[in-house]
């Protein structure tokens, strides 16, 4: 982690004040820091840093701009803004928890293709922060970025399970994986339909972690490794960011990171159907009908809606077990960036209960997310003449919400589901992470799943 947080008090470490807009005589500055402040502009607007000189010219400390108090994720950017060295709060953050937070979120590079790892930085965590959950919080948000960001000469099929089975040897989980042909004899029909025209053969990887007899949490992600369109092929343009198309399974493992390193108590299952949608003589068509797990018959509007495919057939086993909470992920529809934006994935469930926790827990730990309806009158515009549905509208209007309507037909025993329509991706740079892949949602699951099963 770039940014190292220490629990013992650092002697020497400099402090770093948090100056709210127009507030420098209000945050206990020394006369000669205030005075220094106005000469170079500095009124505390939100991200920004100054630094100050002691009387001999040496550093002495930082000012930060705190605004009218937008966020504590907003201290993230005092990873890249401080110079090297020890720090510390001169006084307590607002939100404690979050400031670490967002101090080590700040901190992220990925360096697998050569590119220089951040500043070295010691920073104290405020007082009552228990810098072991904060870490395991970052290591899962990083686990999730690192495979977003790995391009899929690196991260295909093969590559994705590699990945599972290395998270899974640290915490003695146990994988199993459906591989090929042996997908149609164990009747996943839709992950080997997607994935065939591929060189790496589609699978479905299933993890296991926990006691066999506590709560049953099931994490289901979309890993398409790669999403060409299909015979319904992207433009050029539309493929330059598919490496993250598997950015619902990179997510769902970053969760599965944090449940397992805080041990809770658990039966944790996490599935991935990882494919590559590539295009071959064998590709699967528009028109086709598919069988899926479920039985349900799905006539092929689009091949690039593709993601519903595997996850429904992924969903089918999940909801065999009737888990208390079950969570898919995915990098799903455009329809979703549309109507929220990248920074704000919808979420859709019919448990009001679970709608709840997740608005709070979305506010308190600045993980944005925002409930969209189920709305059934959509259900309509999924029909198909000859299949029982498509997976696809013929009018294009409210695609994630029929996306998850498609989703919903592959849960019936589980009350306790919930879908995210993910981005994974920050498209510019943001003071808690740089432009690349991003965990969406998962800081929030973990604040529910902690608090119900901790």
């Amino acid at each position: 982690m770039p940014v190292e947080l220490v629990e013992t008090k650092l002697q020497g470490a400099l402090p770093v004040h948090l100056v709210g807009r127009d507030g420098l005589e209000a945050a206990g500055l020394a006369p000669s820091a205030i005075a220094w402040a106005k000469a170079n502009g500095f009124s505390g607007d939100a991200g920004r840093t100054l630094a100050v000189p002691g009387e001999n010219g040496a550093l002495a400390g930082a000012l930060f701009g705190i605004g009218d108090g937008e966020g504590a994720l907003g201290l993230g950017a005092l990873s890249k803004a401080l110079p090297e060295g020890d720090w510390h709060f001169a006084s307590a953050p607002a939100e404690p928890e979050l400031a670490a937070i967002a101090l080590a979120l700040g901190g992220y590079v990925f360096t697998r293709y050569g590119k220089k790892p951040g500043k070295a930085l010691r920073f104290d965590v405020p007082a009552g922060v228990d810098a072991a959950r904060v870490r395991r919080i970052a290591d899962g948000v990083f686990l999730a970025r690192d495979l977003v960001n790995t391009p899929t000469s690196d991260m295909g099929p093969d590559d994705l399970e590699k990945a599972v089975r290395t998270l899974a040897a640290a915490h003695k989980a146990e994988v199993s994986v459906i591989k090929g042909d042996e997908l149609l004899a164990r009747n996943f029909p839709m992950i080997h339909a997607v994935g065939r025209a591929s060189s790496g053969a589609p699978r479905l990887i299933d993890m296991i972690w926990g006691q066999p007899g506590a709560p049953k949490v099931t994490l289901v992600g979309k890993g398409v490794c790669f999403d060409t369109g299909g015979l319904d092929i992207k433009p050029s343009s539309g493929m330059l960011l598919m490496k993250k198309d598997m950015g619902g399974a990179a997510n769902v493992l970053g969760l599965a990171s944090m449940i397992m390193a805080a041990g809770l108590n658990v039966r944790l299952r996490v599935l991935i159907p990882a494919v590559e949608n590539s295009i071959a003589g064998n590709a699967f068509r528009p028109g086709d009908v598919l069988v899926s797990r479920k039985g349900i018959t799905v006539e092929i509007g689009n091949t690039d809606a593709e993601g519903r495919l595997v996850l429904g057939d992924a969903l089918a086993l999940a909801d065999d077990e009737e888990p208390q909470l079950l969570v898919d992920m995915a990098t799903l529809t455009g329809a979703a960036r549309v109507a929220l934006g990248p920074d704000l994935p919808p979420f859709y469930t019919g448990d009001e209960a679970l709608a709840s926790d997740l608005a709070a827990a979305s506010l308190a730990v600045e993980d944005p997310l925002w409930r969209m309806p189920l709305w059934r009158p959509y259900d309509a515009k999924l029909s198909s003449k000859i299949a029982d549905i498509n997976n696809v509208t013929t009018d294009g209007f409210a695609g994630s919400i029929t996306a998850a309507l498609f989703l919903k037909r592959f849960v019936e025993k589980t009350a306790g589901w919930a879908h995210f329509d993910i981005f994974a991706w920050n498209p510019a740079d943001r003071p808690h992470g740089p432009a690349g892949g991003e965990a969406q949602g998962i800081r929030a699951l973990e604040r529910i799943i902690s608090t119900r099963f901790g």
